[in-house]
């Protein structure tokens, strides 16, 4: 089945006349993209007017406005359907009650999502994205809104992951504190493909507990059914949780939340972030007594895979946990970057000051600003002020050797030196150097011309100078 073919199946909503205008004032309103609440209570709410539930709570208008902001905020590519989130404001002031009605009816049929692949840190493999059209997205999000406050009373204080006011930061805290209380050995636990084998017969079961409104599980459920579009064909979704949804993040924690309470059951320490999950135990023996014991649970009740050549049993120290490792100094346990990080976060450094990227000086100082900021932001809590300062030497040298890649001719590289302060005849001499361009990078010749602060001065950020802005 081709895409046309796929959307005219899967199209649930009035076809757009030509082109969506986009929209003139983005901060017009968000209110206006489903209309007034007195227009819903004239329209959806007498599908049950003696009765509400769940689901009417969803397409109430307060909760589909907060999901159009959250998706407008959160911007992305468009889905099968070329529909772009510019587009959206337009198209649900158009479409709103339609769309509306519906879901209420049960005839709202999600689009298939619009698979991305994205290469994993190895370079090797792929990760699978489910790209959802942005009405979709919407619909998606206005679900998990209420959903999260539901769940959020019954997920583990051990699991970090997707979850409000909890990070990445927290679950390395905690992680830090079990190996400080002596817990030294670990169960770095890999679940195989897991938002790609995800049961969902078994989710739907889990879900189905707690959610006692039947349309609101049929409606996820479609979305799970939905399909996806791999190079212009469409296949069937019988197992998975598209990565990539708005749902994706809180139906991965409540199928996992599953482990979490079996987990604490067997008075377990552990710390998991979405499908990244530590045991923590005092011994070695006890920590593989504890996998063995653990996977028939996995495996058999959850319907999940173990993945057993990456899930490993080591000391806390020799694991890798959302980029971040653990060292001992003098009886205290401390957090550090671990080394593939810093090959990962040196590689794209390297991509950003290549000397043939075509990249303009400008927009490679805010690429790398932006990167260097997000970079330092996340991992600002490990011990890394020395790493930091060996970095920025060693940018620096890579941008200098940008510059004198892009002066290529010694009249050009004359006129330039001279332009930083170079007397007449030392600026000729260096102009004439035939020493390579790394080389040339770290010699007086441009160290000295093109010091720190004049590549300050050009705009580029250093990892030192804002990791000590942010932890100041």
């Amino acid at each position: 089945m081709n895409v046309a073919e796929t959307e005219e199946k899967y199209s649930q909503l009035p076809e757009r006349e030509g082109s969506v205008q986009k929209v003139r004032a983005e901060h017009e309103g968000y209110a206006g993209a489903y209309g007034s609440e007195r227009t819903t209570k004239n329209n959806a709410a007498n599908a049950s007017e003696s009765k509400k539930g769940m689901l009417e709570e969803v397409v109430s208008v307060t909760n589909l406005n907060e999901a159009y902001k959250r998706v407008k905020a959160n911007k992305g590519t468009h889905g099968v359907d070329g529909m772009k989130v510019d587009e959206l404001l337009q198209y649900l002031k158009e479409n709103g009650e339609a769309i509306q009605q519906a879901i209420l009816g049960g005839k709202y049929r999600p689009n298939p999502v619009r698979r991305v692949e994205i290469p994993k840190e190895d370079g090797k493999k792929k990760r699978n994205l489910g790209i959802p059209t942005v009405v979709d997205r919407v619909i998606q999000q206005a679900i998990a809104q209420m959903l999260t406050p539901i769940y959020e009373r019954q997920f583990s204080e051990n699991s970090y992951g997707f979850r409000p006011k909890r990070n990445a930061h927290g679950a390395i805290e905690k992680s830090r504190i079990h190996i400080q209380e002596g817990y030294k050995y670990v169960v770095d636990m890999d679940l195989e493909k897991y938002f790609d084998t995800v049961n969902q017969s078994k989710l739907i079961e889990v879900l189905s507990r707690t959610i006692k409104d039947g349309r609101i599980i049929s409606l996820i459920h479609k979305f799970l059914r939905a399909g996806v579009v791999v190079r212009h064909k469409f296949e069937e979704t019988e197992l998975g949780v598209p990565q990539g949804g708005n749902l994706s993040p809180i139906l991965s924690n409540i199928m996992l939340n599953e482990l979490d309470k079996e987990l604490e059951r067997r008075g377990h320490r552990f710390v998991r972030y979405a499908d990244d999950l530590l045991i923590f135990c005092k011994s070695r023996r006890s920590a593989e007594r504890t996998l063995e014991h653990i996977m028939p649970f996995i495996e058999e009740k959850l319907f999940l895979k173990v993945n057993r050549e990456k899930t490993v049993v080591d000391e806390a120290r020799g694991i890798k946990f959302l980029g971040f490792s653990f060292y001992e100094v003098k009886g205290e346990t401390r957090v550090r970057i671990h080394p593939k990080s810093i090959a990962k976060m040196k590689a794209k450094i390297k991509e950003h000051t290549s000397r043939s990227n075509g990249m303009g000086n400008e927009e490679r100082a805010k690429k790398l600003g932006r990167y260097i900021m997000g970079w330092v932001n996340y991992f600002k809590i490990a011990d890394m002020k020395k790493m930091l300062k060996t970095t920025d030497e060693w940018m620096r040298r890579r941008i200098r050797m940008v510059y004198w890649k892009q002066w290529k001719r010694v009249k050009t590289r004359f006129k330039k030196l001279q332009t930083l302060g170079v007397r007449e005849q030392k600026a000729w001499e260096f102009a004439n150097t035939r020493k390579g361009y790394w080389r040339t990078s770290g010699s007086p010749i441009l160290s000295t011309t093109l010091g720190n602060n004049t590549i300050k001065g050009l705009g580029f950020l250093f990892f030192s100078d804002y990791y000590r802005q942010v932890t100041a």
